[in-house]
């Protein structure tokens, strides 16, 4: 490949780039996607859950080809606090009716890999096990990449090479990652039968669980998550790491625990490990975003670009990766000069709706960083269920009772929960 000259070269061979290559391969562009890893989907940990409008926005009717797993029918909450837990749960079949569910819960790899096969029927080409090691700059525009002995050149390069993007580094777009800018992820994926899955989670054939846990990480911000596929769960957990690096646990050791605790093991038990491994998460919410996601010649797309909502109740990124390759492809498209696209990328941001999806979330970030909601308001909420199903033979506590006698356990006071709950309201 020494030296060849594309249409558009596209870093990283995920949702947004994919996304992007699609559009681009379609309308007769010349588009090379570079991937690390050996094929696509290979090295990507991320992900559990993908809301289906976005690849209906690709191409109507892509979403009934794509490799998929469970679609969410149950969406829930669980509080845990020591060996105690508290799940809340909603069931709305609007969610999976029709012929388009909502969303799915699906597995990176298997749903990556077809993703890039439907590129390259439009005509991308899409090569593995190559690392983009810098890129070409010429009078200020890039154009260009280096792998290793190769230079490719193109009219424009696409970064969609993941949260801690080295190519927005190169490119000045970009510093160092902060530690609390970003949680350290852990996910195992656990083999069980169907059968055995739709019995546990009282799920009908096909229908699956999205469950957000809180409480889990032993006083640590962050949380976990669990997923049913077809016939595997995915459980997981995310941790700041400068948190990790005083606690006394390690982070896999936190996660056994929340393996073992009695609420989550007979979800799992008799299950076969299948996949495990870490990855890094944005938490900076649209705060994150880098403040210009291009420059001549170069557009970032996806996590490399800060694309990612953690709200506590879901967590939204495979979605909004693939719009943003859809709103670099479109900018490319609509301009003469696609060395200079940034700015239509920015209107094609806006457009599909990224940039305000993401500001109108912007506040649960602080609402996250409140520090009671990771020790004290889970033992607190733990506490009010007791002192409400407890039967002992003695005359039960009124509900005032039960709750201030809660509170005091937890030391947390009338103020706190007044305080916290309107962050909570201006935060959404």
């Amino acid at each position: 490949m020494s030296e060849e000259r594309f249409d558009a070269i596209v870093i990283g061979a995920g949702p947004a780039g994919i996304a992007c290559a699609y559009k681009l391969a379609q309308e007769g562009r010349e588009v090379l996607v570079i991937e690390r890893a050996d094929q696509p989907g290979a090295k990507n940990l991320t992900g559990g859950r993908f809301y289906t409008y976005a690849l209906e926005m690709v191409a109507e009717g892509l979403t009934a080809e794509a490799e998929l797993e469970r679609k969410v029918s149950h969406e829930q909450i669980m509080i845990i606090s020591g060996p105690r837990a508290v799940c809340v749960e909603y069931i709305d079949p609007s969610f999976v009716s029709g012929e388009v569910p909502q969303s799915y819960t699906i597995l990176r790899a298997s749903f990556d890999r077809w993703f890039a096969s439907k590129a390259e029927e439009m005509g991308a080409m899409i090569v593995g096990g190559i690392k983009v090691d810098d890129l070409i700059e010429k009078n200020g525009r890039i154009v260009g990449v280096i792998a290793g002995e190769d230079e490719m050149y193109a009219d424009v390069v696409i970064a969609a090479d993941g949260v801690n993007s080295l190519i927005a580094r190169k490119a000045g777009l970009r510093g160092e990652i902060a530690s609390q800018s970003v949680g350290i992820g852990v996910k195992e994926v656990i083999e069980l039968p169907p059968e055995v899955i739709e019995q546990r989670f009282n799920l009908a054939t096909g229908e699956g669980v999205a469950r957000m846990i809180l409480g889990c990480t032993e006083g640590i911000h962050g949380g976990g998550f669990l997923y049913t596929n077809r016939d595997s769960i995915s459980l997981g957990a995310v941790f700041m790491p400068e948190e990790v690096a005083a606690h006394r646990h390690s982070v896999h050791e936190i996660f056994q625990h929340l393996k073992m605790h009695p609420a989550i093991y007979p979800l799992i038990e008799g299950g076969t490990t299948v996949e495990y491994g870490g990855h890094l998460v944005s938490e900076d919410g649209y705060d994150g975003i880098l403040k210009r996601p291009y420059r001549e010649g170069l557009l970032v797309v996806g996590d490399a670009a800060g694309f990612v909502i953690n709200t506590g109740s879901s967590i939204r990124g495979i979605d909004l990766a693939i719009l943003s390759g859809l709103a670099a492809a479109e900018a490319l498209l609509a301009t003469s000069n696609p060395a200079l696209a940034g700015s239509e990328y920015m209107k094609a941001l806006e457009r599909l709706q990224v940039l305000p999806t993401m500001k109108t979330v912007r506040g649960y970030r602080d609402l996250l960083n409140i520090e009671r909601l990771y020790g004290p308001y889970p033992d607190f909420a733990a506490d009010v269920m007791q002192g409400m199903y407890r039967v002992d033979g003695k005359v039960p506590p009124k509900m005032k009772k039960i709750i201030t006698t809660a509170l005091k356990q937890n030391k947390l006071s009338l103020w706190n929960l007044i305080k916290d709950g309107l962050k909570g309201v201006r935060s959404a």
